[in-house]
């Protein structure tokens, strides 16, 4: 495409930033092979988190057990809350886990991530959880921790957060701390050819949600900005052909190269309004978190846009946006809004829900944008948004 990338800084401010992710990460198809392998590195007693489809996970235990390595499995029933944790750190206590592995979406890493660190720092996950807790700093490096995802769309398995439900808050909040980041992140594309569609659509749109933010981000940066145009490139091209064709190879490797960059483009520069909204409204109605990124992503795209031509009309901000529609248009000719335009399209085309579908009401509106203020996601957004304008979001999602 015959145009220039928008400068690498945000503003005019210098350029300073920090890159952290998983110490090794395996990209390919057939890397699922060499697990038992970088198991026996930390030892032979593997303590497995998986998703509430327990199925998925018996070709993993059959697969360390034929390599006499010593398994207990921990099925989570959901997205993970804060006492399923607790009670998988006791659990993989008295097994005597050696390496946790984290196998299915982002909630069984995520519940991964927060089993592994919570093993080693001591006390309750209140005094390190953010928002609702404490907000210690976690200072013990964790438990070894192996992360292979089997969607394409959390990016979790190099992040340095784990999101756990907080059921007495109604709220997601987090672990955060880069002991949190998974010695391994094994990702084989291989490992999502059996996702139905519309769950290929759901994570397929949280992974281009976790591409957009952290490019128009105020903590963007040189690294991070090629992960975010290379997977949003990916996306555009890949994601509805995934859903129609489960087994398409080059589709597949495509979106889960694409959910790997969001991962390390979002640990490295944060996110923006989208998950700042998604985290109380998950809490509150126990929605899947792809399906409110999906419902939220055009609507926060349009009002960022607003905002930054009233205020900020010279922000780099709004050049990243104008950039993003290019590469999903795939026309020179466009102004942001065609990205809003675009992913609007997109979400219809693969029947994906809006808030009112996932149990959001009017009532509840107020509620979510007072929560939304105070969520950390909500820091890194392109400009501040007020209440007016986060209800705006809300009114055109629902």
């Amino acid at each position: 495409m015959a145009t220039s990338t928008p400068t690498t800084l945000v503003g005019d401010k210098p350029l300073r930033f920090e890159f952290g992710t998983s110490s090794r990460i395996l990209f390919g198809s057939g890397v699922f092979a060499e697990l038992p392998a970088l198991v026996r590195e930390y030892g032979n007693r593997a303590f497995v988190i998986t998703g509430k489809n327990g199925l998925r996970g018996d070709r993993l235990l059959q697969q360390l057990s034929a390599a006499q390595l010593e398994c207990d499995r921990f099925p989570l029933a959901g997205e993970p809350t804060v006492a399923e944790v607790l009670l998988a750190r006791e659990r993989a206590a008295r097994f005597g886990a050696s390496v946790v592995i984290g196998f299915g979406g982002g909630s069984a890493i995520d519940a991964a991530k927060a089993v592994s660190v919570l093993l080693t720092n001591p006390g309750d996950p209140m005094d390190y959880l953010e928002v609702v807790g404490r907000a210690q700093p976690l200072t013990v490096p964790a438990a070894p921790c192996i992360a292979i995802p089997t969607t394409a769309g959390t990016g979790a398995e190099v992040t340095r957060n784990a999101v756990l439900t907080a059921t007495e808050h109604q709220l997601k909040v987090s672990l955060r701390g880069r002991f949190l980041l998974p010695q391994v992140a094994l990702v084989d594309p291989e490992l999502s050819y059996d996702l139905p569609p519309t769950l290929t659509a759901m994570t397929g749109l949280d992974a281009l949600t976790q591409l957009i933010e952290p490019y128009v981000s105020c903590r963007a940066n040189p690294l991070t900005d090629g992960f975010c145009l290379d997977g949003i490139r990916r996306v555009a091209r890949s994601l509805e052909k995934a859903c129609a064709h489960p087994n398409d190879a080059a589709a597949r490797e495509d979106m889960a190269l694409a959910s790997l960059q969001s991962g390390l483009a979002l640990a490295n520069a944060g996110l923006g309004a989208v998950h700042g909204l998604a985290s109380p409204i998950g809490g509150l109605c126990g929605a899947p978190h792809g399906a409110v990124c999906s419902a939220l992503l055009a609507s926060v795209m349009e009002t960022n846009i607003q905002a930054l031509r009233l205020r900020a009309p010279n922000s780099t901000s709004l050049s990243r946006f104008r950039y993003i529609a290019r590469l999903l248009v795939g026309k020179e000719d466009v102004t942001a809004d065609a990205c809003v335009t675009w992913v609007r399209h997109l979400t219809s085309a693969l029947h994906l829900p809006r808030l009112r579908d996932l149990g959001v009401r009017h009532e509840h509106f107020v509620t979510l944008i007072d929560k939304s203020l105070v969520a950390s996601s909500m820091k890194a957004n392109p400009i501040p948004l007020t209440s007016v304008e986060l209800k705006a979001v809300l009114d055109r999602s629902w």
